[in-house]
Parts: C-alpha cells; structure tokens; sequence
C-alpha cells in the first residue's frame, strides 16, 4: 500500500510542478493549450490501452462497460454540482476563476485528480509493478492541468500561497487515493478490478472532454488535434516499449 501511495504521489506531484512553473513563468497562451493537447493525447492512450483493453481481456465487456457508464456518469454529475456551486472554470488560466467560490474550485481540482491516482493504484493489482504508461500519462497530463489552473486562479486575485496549498493538498490527496485503489481492492475479482479500472476511464474521458481539450482548443487552434495525436502516440510507444 505505501508504494502505490508513493506512485499516487508522484502523479499528483506534477500538479505542484504544473502550479510552480505557471506562477513563476510567463508562458504564452498558444504554448500553455499545446502542452494541454498532448497532456490530453497521453491520458487518452492510457485510457485505452491500460484501463480498458487490459480489464476487457480479463474480465470481459460487461464490467468494463458498467465502470466506463457509472465513471462517466459519476463525474458529470459531480462536476455539474461543482459547476453549480462556482468552480466551473477551475482550469482555465484566464482568470475566469474570480467569479467562482474557492471552496468549489477545490473540490473540482479534487475530483479530477481522484480517478488518475486510483487508476495507478489498481494497475499495482497483478504483482507485475506499477503500470508505468499510467503513471508517465497522469503525470505528463497533471503539469499542463494545473500550469493552466494556476496562471487563471493568479489571475483571479488568489494568493502564491493559497495556489500552491491547493496542489500540494491535491496531491496528497493523490496518494491516499492509489493506496485506496490497492488496499480496498488487494482480494478483489478480476471483475470488481475490471470495473474500478474501467470506472476511472469513463470518469477520466469525461474530465477531458469536459475541461482540458477545450481549454487546449482555445488557447492553440486547430493544431490541437494533431499534438494530441502525438501526445496518444508517445505514449502507445511508452507502454509497448521493450
């Protein structure tokens, strides 16, 4: 449990390394929506190749069909509420933040971190180690989420202090979340793993379509689609390495 806490950690700590180059670099919109899309491009292949492909060779569609419904629709409408109470701009790093309540933009940074920690957790399950695509592509797809989050929350009055509490509690927040997904699930089923892993891709494919390619589309264009094509190939090629 303390290494996939250690792992979980390590994921969300590119959410303090995100936050600390946005408060500290001046870095061009076009630049900062270009890093989301390949952020984006990561976590998608994750998505397919490390939560769904592999739970659906183990256990099946129907359990992996289940998680990927009930993620999806855990996340919208948990993020609706969030939305709802103020944090619906939580990522974007043009200071729309200053309208929302800060408590919600906290629990929206929590609810987008929660499933990509728990997916870490889970892929330690069959002894084989930690799954490494997955940790790279949380990682990898953590730094622009938080960069953007942090030049926005800057921008809407929020102090150094409160930015950088806010990530670094998110990932700790992280860890707990990958020993959870190990500790809970350490004599699960196949099944019940399958649908756990398959629940935090629906709810990780919904939090992409929802906050970060639009964000990545806003800032970069039309040239998003094709860094997010090479975002999905790196790591296609990371997870088929060797």
């Amino acid at each position: 449990m303390l290494v996939a806490a250690l792992w979980g950690f390590v994921g969300g700590f590119a959410l303090l390394v995100g936050a600390v180059l946005g408060l500290t670099l001046r870095t061009p919109p076009r630049v900062l929506g270009t890093v989301m899309a390949f952020g984006a491009g990561v976590l998608i292949s994750a998505v397919a190749f490390e939560l769904v492909e592999e739970p659906f060779t183990t256990a099946g569609a129907a359990p992996v069909l289940a998680g990927l419904a009930a993620g999806a629709l855990a996340f919208y409408v948990g993020d609706a509420l969030i939305d709802h109470g103020g944090g619906r701009h939580r990522k974007r790093s043009g200071g729309q933040q200053a309208g929302g309540a800060a408590g919600a933009i906290v629990l929206g940074a929590m609810l987008d971190g929660i499933p990509e920690s728990a997916a870490i957790g889970v892929s330690l399950l069959d002894g084989g180690g930690v799954g490494l695509t997955v940790v790279a592509a949380v990682f990898l797809s953590n730094v622009p989420e938080s960069l953007s989050a942090a030049v926005g929350l800057r921008k809407a009055g929020h102090s150094v202090r409160w930015i950088l509490g806010l990530w670094t509690g998110v990932a700790l927040l992280s860890a707990a979340a990958a020993a959870a997904g190990y500790g809970l699930l350490g004599g699960a089923s196949p099944a019940t793993i399958a649908v756990v892993q398959a629940f935090a891709a629906g709810a990780i494919l919904t939090m992409l379509a929802d906050t970060m390619m639009p964000e990545g589309f806003e800032n970069a264009g039309n040239a998003v689609g094709l860094v997010t094509c090479a975002g999905f190939i790196t790591a296609f090629l990371l997870g088929h390495a060797g």
